[in-house]
């Protein structure tokens, strides 16, 4: 809604100090008539006979007076403009600054000078604003190309095995069906897990009270049929470790830490899934054997669409690069804390620490 102009802060403040020198100068007037002018005698001889009268004074104070309160007024109305100037000239740089930024242009900073005083914080706070405001958009940017490029592969896929299947009605149609069903599931799953990144970056969720045990639990019997399949030892253990959250993005969170323990794992591995309730948290540690993972590529791990593509997987369990990126931002959104620690003899441990819930 359009508001009608006004003053500016500049007239504003200008006026303020003009008018208070202008009453100061009047209210010093006030005091010389007050304690000096009606002691001064009003008759024909004045004090003693030889001082003025009041009336002689009061013609020659008024005309002083006067032009004192002219010079005054004069006075301050160029002294504040010029000092109302320089107080905001600050603010002149942060709205510069607030424009750019309205016109999309995130990589500008004020990096004010001098003392830290209310300016210097607001353009420091500003400054960090555009920071986080233009890492989040980078961001944004690079899922939405990676999501265009992942989801293209699959319709591609599709694309192709309807053009072989209508090109050539001898081709088996068995096989035809077979892949064109992978591809459309790959394409489903990783439209459902862009679906849940995005509600877990939002938070829009209820939260209440969750047991990390039972979604563990939960998350390794759904899991238990791939992990045999791979001779995978899959273990549970822990006590009942109680936080607040979505019951549905934390099962989730679980079963995809579950499941990248299992897939990026060696044949006959073992995988521990263990919750701990701590004073100042609750606890949850996911830990598998596997090949060793490089330290460097463990902080991409959480990326979209970042496979660690050295570890050891199976084509039938490829993913789409999410997993972890789904769980780093659940974790995010429910105020916690996601590490990854590669382990000397190989896999990883992943920690999750989340804040305690009602008990």
């Amino acid at each position: 809604m359009r508001s009608r102009p006004g003053l500016s802060a500049r007239l504003k403040l200008t006026l303020s100090y003009a008018g208070f020198l202008a009453v100061a100068g009047a209210l010093l007037l006030a005091v010389v008539w007050m304690f000096l002018l009606r002691y001064v005698p009003d008759n024909s001889q004045g004090l003693l006979g030889v001082s003025p009268n009041r009336y002689l004074l009061v013609r020659t104070f008024a005309p002083a007076a006067a032009l004192a309160m002219a010079f005054l007024l004069v006075f301050g109305l160029v002294g504040g403009w010029i000092l109302a100037g320089r107080m905001l000239a600050p603010l002149t740089r942060i709205t510069d600054a607030a424009r750019r930024a309205g016109s999309g242009s995130l990589s500008h900073r004020i990096r004010m000078e001098g003392r830290r005083d209310e300016f210097r914080e607001l353009s420091d706070a500003f400054d960090t604003m555009l920071e986080q405001l233009e890492s989040h958009v980078t961001e944004q940017r690079r899922f939405a190309a990676n999501a265009s490029h992942e989801l293209r592969t699959p319709l591609a896929i599709s694309r192709a095995l309807l053009d072989v299947a209508r090109k050539d009605p001898t081709r088996d149609r068995d096989e035809l069906i077979e892949r064109l069903h992978a591809a459309n599931a790959r394409a489903i799953g990783l439209t459902e897990a862009l679906l849940l990144l995005s509600r877990s970056d939002r938070g829009t969720f209820v939260r209440a009270g969750v047991d990390l045990s039972l979604l563990a639990e939960e998350a390794a019997e759904t899991l238990l049929p791939l992990a045999e399949e791979r001779r995978i030892n899959l273990d549970v253990t822990g006590t009942a470790t109680r936080t607040s959250g979505s019951a549905e993005l934390l099962l989730r969170m679980v079963t995809n830490l579950v499941q990248n323990a299992v897939v990026h794992n060696l044949r006959g591995g073992t995988v521990t899934v263990h919750t701990e309730a701590r004073p100042d948290a609750s606890v949850l540690r996911v830990e598998n054997t596997g090949r060793p993972v490089p330290p460097e590529l463990v902080p991409t791990l959480t990326e979209p669409f970042q496979r660690g593509t050295e570890r050891a997987r199976t084509g039938d369990h490829a993913g789409v690069g999410l997993g972890l990126a789904i769980v780093h931002s659940v974790v995010r959104a429910h105020d916690g804390t996601l590490d990854l620690t590669p382990r000397a003899e190989g896999g990883l441990v992943a920690t999750v620490r989340l804040p305690g819930g009602p008990s």
